[in-house]
C-alpha cells in the first residue's frame, strides 16, 4: 500500500496485525535505517504483531517509496516531517515509535518535535551526532558507487561470526538497491548536526538498544543517548559486534515486549 504526503511523495506501507480480532491495540510504526527499507524489521514482525499493531513504512527514496530527484534536502528535520505525515495520513493519533540507525535519529527528532504523539520511542544503533565521517561516505558512494560502499561496511553491520552468510549477502543486496544520489544526498547535510541539546525536553519513556561494539566505531557514542533523555533505559547486548537489532532481532523485540508491558 502506499500513502501520499503533501508534497506529493508516496511512501510505501505496509500493516502487520495479528492480535485478537476483538481487542484494539496499540500502534506500532517501525522506521528503518539509511539504503534500507521495511523488510529489516522482518525478524521482530513476527513477536510484535501478535500483540499490536505494527506498521512499517519506507523512507523517501527508499525501498518501494518515490525517489526525489537530485538536489532534494535530505536532512533529519525532512525525514521527520515525513514522518509526521505518516502518522497523520494513517490517522495514528499515537503510538510507539522505533527506529533503528538513522531512522532512530530521525524517530529522536521527531521526538523534539511532536512528543505528544509518542507512547514510547525505541533506537538502536542511532547517532545523536554527525561526524565528518559522512561526508567521506558520500564521497566515496559518488566515486565508486553504492554496491561498493555496501561491501566496504556490511561487516561492521552483521558480524559474521554470528550471522548466516546467506543473511549478508541478502541484506547487502537490499542496500545495494537504492538510488546513490539519496544516500550521498544525506551524508552530506549530516556533518555537524548534534540532537543532544534537544533532548532534554522529551518525556517519553525511551528504550535505547546497542550491541557491545561495533568493528568500526564509525556512530559516535550512540549508546550514551540514553543519559541524555529525562526517562531513558539502555540494554547493551554484551559480546555482540555490529546492528544488534539485526543481529539479535528476536532478542531484541523480547526486550521490547518487556520494556512496552512495564509502561
Amino acid at each position: 500500500m502506499k500513502l501520499t504526503l503533501d508534497d506529493g511523495a508516496e511512501l510505501f506501507y505496509t500493516v502487520d496485525d495479528f492480535t485478537d480480532p476483538w481487542t484494539e491495540p496499540e500502534t506500532i510504526v517501525m522506521h528503518h535505517g539509511m539504503a534500507k527499507s521495511h523488510k529489516m524489521w522482518f525478524g521482530w514482525v513476527p513477536i510484535l504483531a501478535r500483540h499490536y499493531r505494527v506498521i512499517r513504512f519506507d523512507m523517501r527514496g527508499m525501498g518501494l517509496s518515490s525517489v526525489p530527484e537530485v538536489g532534494y534536502p535530505f536532512s533529519l528535520d525532512n525525514f521527520a516531517n515525513d514522518l509526521l505525515g505518516v502518522f497523520d495520513k494513517l490517522e495514528i493519533e499515537k503510538a510507539h515509535l522505533i527506529g533503528e540507525t538513522v531512522g532512530g535519529s530521525i524517530s529522536m527528532r521527531f521526538a523534539t518535535m511532536h512528543q505528544e504523539r509518542l507512547l514510547s520511542l525505541t533506537t538502536c544503533t542511532s547517532p545523536i551526532t554527525f561526524d565528518d565521517h559522512h561526508s567521506e561516505s558520500a564521497d566515496q558512494i559518488d566515486r565508486d558507487g553504492i554496491p561498493t560502499w555496501v561491501e566496504k561496511s556490511i561487516l561492521r553491520r552483521l558480524d559474521p561470526d554470528m550471522v548466516d552468510p546467506a543473511y549478508i549477502r541478502w541484506y547487502a543486496a537490499q542496500m545495494a538497491k537504492t538510488p546513490a544520489h539519496v544516500v550521498s544526498g544525506f551524508q552530506r547535510t549530516a556533518p555537524g548536526g548534534d540532537l543532544r541539546p534537544l533532548l532534554g525536553d522529551v518525556k517519553t519513556p525511551v528504550l535505547v538498544l546497542a550491541a557491545e561494539a561495533l568493528r568500526e566505531e564509525v556512530l559516535g557514542d550512540f549508546r550514551s543517548a540514553a543519559d541524555y533523555f529525562p526517562n531513558g533505559r539502555l540494554v547493551v547486548f554484551p559480546g555482540v559486534f555490529g546492528f544488534v537489532q539485526h543481529i539479535l532481532p528476536v532478542p531484541c523485540a523480547r526486550v521490547w515486549l518487556d520494556f512496552a508491558r512495564n509502561l
